[in-house]
């Protein structure tokens, strides 16, 4: 359906009431399932570039081979090396207490750190943990259980040292399902865990549970183990899982070496049949080297852009929209909304733009033949709203552009299996970089920092400085960016009290020396 809205001077009045009535003939536009969807009004309003002066000297941007050599180059080598294994030969006690269970929400970064969590919990309270159960989104809609996700005989024979799991309860405990905890209260539901608890609570609170009744369901779990003050083997055991145990399932981990392989030789084709997958590509001179290819994971939904209350440049109409959007989902209660566009981007609190993390890479170094994978689920503005990021960066692939459909159908509509794919490209790429935080973030930052990888974390702040600048040269600009990040670039940063150990890994998950 396509409206078109003439304003004049006698109908700017009906126009304005018509924009106001969407909503209520289109709830769909507004609803919690468009989270991720490009707006109607954006197709209405092409979001123009906030940045035409630095854009038109970026497009003309020449990087020296010197200069290219130099990015490219892989991180040098630090002091501290990976080091997820216990100093303490792990042993199980003769008898487990009895079985722990989780469920566990969130998109697939959240639940993996929670996995790791219910193993650290288990191993606390000498408790066999049933394989953690994965909750529907309520914005994707994905049913991918661990097992989808998750290569299982993996992660038990990986722990099989450190404490006993199975895949599912033995018939005496077949009624301890989701369904049984959601019709009535249960006394052998764990509801309380505070978030950050620490270990004394779940011996006090949680074993005797499982002692009265031979098992425990703690719902809800995310978040729910502290970062700090806990032993050392059991920091060392959340390393563990979360960097040797969880490995994806096969069909995942195929998909990622196909992606992987056309990334880096560009001039194969694809073994699938179909429309969709690579087409030979033009011969290019190579100036960073054969085979290099950089992930952008790029974090702009409909959520994140709406609770940003920043301006992207999408004009009335998707101010209007974004706003209607913040009183629809949070009721209006979103404190960047009483700051000024202005005020929340020299803070560094709006999120970078498709055409902004163009103009950041840019900046660095990356030229026009760089390869460039597009880690992201649908970006708010569709097409139309990376269309600057793809002329910068005329070489940038996805998923899609990749694969046929036929490889893809394994994976068609879940998001969790699409956002695996993308973590097992990003773990294999020369550079990550991720354009606003988040749990794909912290998860990809922590794990590239365990194994040694570039990482090019953005400075929100400095960007959103530079770039409300408009009388800044490209020059000045580009030697602005290029200082700012020297040291943001997957360099080793100690975790502080209360910091995720899944994002700082040091020196929990690792040694020096």
């Amino acid at each position: 359906m396509v409206f078109e809205l003439q304003f004049s001077p006698r109908g700017g009045a009906l126009g304005a009431l018509l924009l106001l009535l969407l909503p209520v003939f289109l709830p769909t536009l507004f609803s919690p399932l468009g989270h991720a969807s490009p707006s109607m009004y954006s197709e209405w309003n092409v979001p123009k570039s906030k940045h035409q002066r630095l854009l038109r000297s970026a497009l003309q941007r020449q990087t020296s081979e010197g200069e290219l050599s130099d990015l490219w180059a892989p991180l040098a080598s630090e002091s501290w090396k990976p080091c997820a294994e216990s100093s303490v030969a792990p042993s199980l006690p003769e008898k487990s207490e009895g079985f722990i269970q989780v469920f566990l929400d969130g998109g697939l970064n959240q639940q993996r750190m929670g996995i790791c969590d219910a193993v650290a919990v288990a191993r606390i309270l000498n408790a066999t943990l049933v394989i953690p159960y994965l909750e529907v989104n309520p914005v994707w809609r994905d049913s991918s259980s661990f097992m989808d996700i998750f290569d299982v005989d993996h992660f038990i024979n990986v722990l099989k040292d450190d404490i006993r799991i199975v895949k599912e309860l033995p018939s005496d405990f077949s009624w301890s399902t989701r369904e049984y905890y959601a019709t009535a209260i249960r006394a052998t539901r764990v509801k309380t865990a505070p978030v950050h608890a620490s270990a004394h609570w779940y011996l006090e609170n949680v074993l005797p549970v499982v002692q009265s009744y031979g098992i425990a369901a703690i719902a809800p779990f995310s978040h729910r183990l502290t970062f700090d003050n806990l032993p050392m083997d059991i920091q060392r055991l959340r390393c563990k899982v979360n960097f040797q145990a969880l490995v994806f399932v096969p069909h995942i981990r195929a998909l990622g070496d196909a992606l992987i392989s056309r990334l880096r030789y560009p001039s194969t084709k694809s073994g699938g049949v179909g429309t969709n997958h690579l087409q030979e590509m033009p011969d290019v001179k190579e100036k960073q080297g054969a085979g290099k290819f950089v992930v952008l994971h790029l974090r702009f939904d409909k959520d994140m852009a709406a609770h940003s209350a920043c301006d992207f440049g999408g004009g009335k109409a998707e101010k209007l929209a974004l706003a209607k959007y913040r009183q629809v989902i949070w009721q209006g209660r979103v404190l960047n909304s009483q700051f000024t566009d202005e005020e929340l981007r020299s803070q560094g609190r709006c999120p970078l733009t498709p055409e902004e993390i163009g103009l950041l890479l840019a900046a660095l170094g990356f030229d026009n033949n760089t390869r460039l994978y597009l880690a992201s689920h649908k970006v708010y503005g569709g097409e139309a709203r990376i269309a600057t990021l793809r002329k910068l960066f005329p070489l940038m692939e996805d998923k899609k552009s990749l694969a046929s459909s036929e490889e893809r159908a394994q994976i068609k509509g879940k998001a969790s299996l699409l956002a695996a794919v993308d973590y097992y490209v990003s773990m294999h790429s020369d550079i990550f970089v991720s354009a606003s935080p988040g749990n794909m973030h912290n998860a990809l930052v922590g794990h590239r920092t365990y194994e040694n990888l570039k990482t090019i974390r953005p400075s929100m702040s400095l960007l959103g400085q530079l770039f409300l600048n408009k009388t800044l040269s490209w020059s000045e600009f580009q030697q602005s960016v290029v200082k700012g990040h020297e040291n943001r670039q997957g360099q080793i940063r100690i975790r502080k009290p209360k910091q995720s150990i899944y994002t700082y890994p040091a020196p929990d998950c690792m040694c020096e020396g």
